[in-house]
C-alpha cells in the first residue's frame, strides 16, 4: 500500500463498517457480554502488540498479529463472535506500523481481524465447539470432549485462514492494483498449515482457561510461543547475515572487474535451474546458488591491471589469472555456511577430460556442485553481451554445451540445463552486458573450440588445451 488510493480508502471504509456490524451485539445493553473474559484477552493481545513496538523487544523478537493468533483463535473458542472480534481491535489499533500510510494499516488490520475472528468464532459455535471444551471453572467435574472439539477448532482454523487470506489479497487488489489471480497467489498454500498450528494453540488456550488455571492458561501457552518466535527470529537474522557476506564479497568483485557486473548473480541463478532438474533438495539449492555466485570471488587476488587488460594475456599473465579458484577457496575457507560450496569455486574450470585447473581433476574427482557450475558459467558467458561482442542466442549456447559434453561439461548437467530452459526460459534481462568472456575466433583444424570463449578482443587461443577460454 505505497499510497492509500481512492478505491483503497473505499475497501478500507467497508471493512471498518463490516468490523463495526460484527461488534455491535456485543455493545447492546442486555447481550450478557462476558467483560472480564474480554477484557483479559484484549489486554494480553494489546500487550503482546506494545512489545512490538518497544525497542528492546521489538528488534530482538520479529513479533507480529501473527505471533500470537492463538490468542485471537482462544478468544473466538471461548467468547460468542461479536465478543471475540471486540478482542482484536485494540491491539491491532495500537501495534507497529512499518510503513506508511500508519493511520489506514491500523485501521485496516483492526477491521481485518475483527472481521476474520468473528467469522472463526461464528464457524466454532455453529459446530457446538463451546460445548466440547468443558465446563467453566475448577470444581467441574466435566472435562473436555476430546478429541471431538479437534473438529470444531480445526475447522474454525481453515475459516479463519481464508477469510484472512481473501481480505489479504483483496487489499493488494484494491491498494496495489494487483491482478486478482497475482494477488492471491501462493497465499492459502502459504497461510493454511501455520493457522492451523495456531488452531491448536488457540485451543489448548481456551480448555486450559474454560479448567482451574484460569487466565494464567494464556502465559502457559504465550511464553514457549514467544521462545519460538525467539527461535525463529534468531534463524532469520543469521541468515540475513549469510546473504550479507554474499553481497559484500560479489560487490568488491563487481568493483575490481567491472566486466562481471551481474555475472555472478546469473550464474547462481543457472545453477539452481540446473539443480532442481537434478532434484536436489532445498538446502543444497541454496548452498549451490551461494558457489554460483561466489564461483569468481578469487578474482579479488587478481591484479586488477590483469583483470582489466584489453588485449591479450601474455603465458604470465594467464598463470596468474588461472589461480583464481584457488584464492577464491582461501577467501571463503572459513566461512562454514558455504559447505560444499568451498569445493565448486575451487574446481569450476575442472574439465571432465582432465584438461582443466587448478589440479585436472577428471570426470567423477570433480565435485557434483563444480560441475553445475562450470556449466552455468559457461552458459552465461556465451549469452552474455559484452561492449566488444554481442552474446549468442540462447539455442547456439545450448548447441556449444552439448557440443562440448563429455569433454569438457558433465552431460547430466548440460541436459538438466536444457530441460530447464525448455520448461522456465531465459529471460533477456538476465542477460545485460557483464563480461569476462571473449569473442569467439577461429578454431585450429581438428580441435574442439571453447563452450564458452572467453579471451578478450584480439586475444590468441593458448596451447594445446582443447577449449580455448581465458579464465572466468
Amino acid at each position: 500500500m505505497r499510497a492509500t488510493r481512492g478505491a483503497a480508502r473505499a475497501y478500507i471504509l467497508a471493512a471498518a463498517v463490516g468490523a463495526l456490524f460484527c461488534v455491535l451485539p456485543a455493545l447492546r445493553p442486555g447481550a450478557g457480554t462476558p467483560w472480564v473474559t474480554v477484557g483479559l484477552l484484549a489486554g494480553l493481545y494489546l500487550v503482546c502488540e506494545l512489545l512490538g513496538r518497544c525497542p528492546f523487544f521489538g528488534s530482538s523478537v520479529p513479533i507480529r498479529a501473527g505471533s500470537f493468533f492463538p490468542l485471537l483463535l482462544a478468544a473466538g473458542f471461548l467468547l460468542p463472535p461479536a465478543a471475540a472480534a471486540l478482542v482484536a481491535i485494540p491491539g491491532s489499533l495500537a501495534g507497529r506500523v512499518e510503513t506508511p500510510p500508519a493511520t489506514a494499516r491500523r485501521v485496516w488490520r483492526a477491521a481485518q481481524l475483527a472481521v476474520t475472528v468473528w467469522a472463526a468464532s461464528s464457524v466454532h459455535g455453529l459446530l457446538g465447539g463451546p460445548a466440547t471444551l468443558g465446563a467453566a471453572g475448577s470444581r467441574s467435574d466435566r472435562l473436555p470432549d476430546l478429541p471431538y472439539a479437534l473438529l470444531p477448532a480445526c475447522t474454525a482454523a481453515l475459516v479463519f485462514s481464508l477469510v484472512l487470506t481473501a481480505l489479504d489479497g483483496s487489499i493488494l487488489v484494491a491498494a496495489e492494483r494487483l491482478p486478482v489471480r497475482r494477488a492471491w497467489s501462493g497465499l492459502p498454500a502459504r497461510s493454511l498449515g501455520p493457522h492451523l498450528v495456531h488452531g491448536l494453540a488457540g485451543l489448548m488456550m481456551a480448555v486450559l482457561w474454560r479448567g482451574p488455571y484460569g487466565p494464567l492458561s494464556a502465559l502457559i501457552v504465550l511464553l514457549p510461543m514467544y521462545i519460538s518466535c525467539w527461535v525463529f527470529a534468531q534463524y532469520h537474522r543469521e541468515h540475513a547475515a549469510h546473504r550479507a557476506t554474499i553481497r559484500a564479497l560479489v560487490q568488491a568483485v563487481d568493483i575490481k572487474d567491472t566486466y562481471t557486473r551481474g555475472h555472478s548473480e546469473r550464474v547462481g541463478r543457472a545453477s539452481v535451474l540446473i539443480a532442481r532438474e537434478l532434484g536436489m533438495d532445498q538446502g543444497r539449492l541454496e548452498v549451490l546458488r551461494f558457489a554460483g555466485i561466489l564461483h569468481d570471488v578469487g578474482k579479488l587476488g587478481v591484479p586488477t591491471r590483469v583483470l582489466r587488460k584489453d588485449g591479450p594475456l601474455t603465458p604470465e599473465e594467464r598463470r596468474v589469472i588461472e589461480l583464481h579458484p584457488e584464492y577464491g577457496h582461501e577467501i571463503v575457507r572459513g566461512i562454514g555456511f558455504l559447505g560444499e560450496a568451498r569445493a565448486a569455486i575451487l574446481h569450476h574450470h575442472e574439465r571432465l577430460d582432465g584438461s582443466g585447473y587448478p589440479y585436472g581433476l577428471s570426470g567423477r574427482e570433480i565435485p557434483e556442485y563444480a560441475r553445475v557450475v562450470a556449466v552455468a558459467d559457461a552458459f552465461d558467458a556465451m549469452t552474455s553481451t559484452r561492449s566488444y561482442r554481442r552474446g549468442r542466442p540462447v539455442p547456439v549456447a545450448l548447441e556449444e554445451l552439448k557440443r562440448c559434453a563429455g569433454t569438457q561439461f558433465d552431460p547430466r548437467m548440460v541436459r538438466a540445463l536444457v530441460r530447464a530452459l525448455d520448461r522456465h526460459g531465459w529471460s533477456a534481462a538476465t542477460t545485460a552486458v557483464t563480461a569476462d568472456e571473449a569473442i569467439s575466433r577461429p578454431r585450429r583444424e581438428g580441435a574442439p573450440g571453447p563452450a564458452a570463449p572467453a579471451d578478450g578482443p584480439g586475444e590468441v587461443a593458448p596451447a594445446p588445451r582443447p577449449s580455448a577460454d581465458r579464465p572466468r
